[in-house]
């Protein structure tokens, strides 16, 4: 992996908003409204190491480049279907839209999660969904990771995360009908 490489890279929303500590603030840059630990850490790694190429995955809003506008508040999970998250059929037409499925590759920087909501947006695609960040652990160690190769200037390896064989399997909303 090099810098300024032609693959998009995604990079998760958080819990953690702009909003929790500034309810005063109105529509924001996307770039701006994830203000967590995490979702800053892999923002910046991002920001670092592919010269501007990246998108935000939103459990709500679904892939927003940094300048796309979030109007306000919002509390949406992945890992808690019913928060009304965004369907795949959604995200799979966002996908083409922003030209994800252009891309012989797609490397997101975020958890299991997200890996799989961007593996079931481009299933239909021969797009390579890599992670950087597969087989760490737990978002402290992830964290740990990011940081270090920031300060070493030194890019993550990329990792084909395995896809999930059992039952609970991730799989995003269909819309009805």
């Amino acid at each position: 992996m090099t810098r300024g490489r032609k693959a998009i890279w995604v990079v998760p929303c958080g819990k953690a908003k702009v909003w929790d500590k500034e309810p005063e603030r109105g529509r924001i840059a996307a770039r701006d409204v994830y203000v967590g630990s995490f979702a800053v850490a892999a923002r910046k790694y991002a920001e670092h190491f592919n010269d501007g190429r990246w998108l935000i995955l939103s459990a709500k809003y679904g892939f927003l480049a940094p300048d796309d506008v979030v109007p306000g508040p919002y509390e949406v999970s992945f890992t808690k279907r019913s928060t009304g998250v965004i369907t795949t059929t959604e995200l799979t037409r966002q996908a083409a839209k922003r030209g994800l499925d252009k891309n012989p590759e797609v490397v997101v920087i975020a958890g299991r999660a997200y890996v799989d909501a961007v593996r079931a947006a481009l299933a239909a695609t021969k797009v390579r969904v890599v992670s950087p960040l597969a087989g760490l652990g737990g978002m402290g160690m992830m964290m740990a990771a990011l940081k270090r190769a920031r300060e070493r200037d030194r890019p993550l390896p990329l990792r084909r995360p395995r896809a999930r064989r059992c039952r609970h399997a991730f799989s995003l909303p269909r819309p009805p009908g």
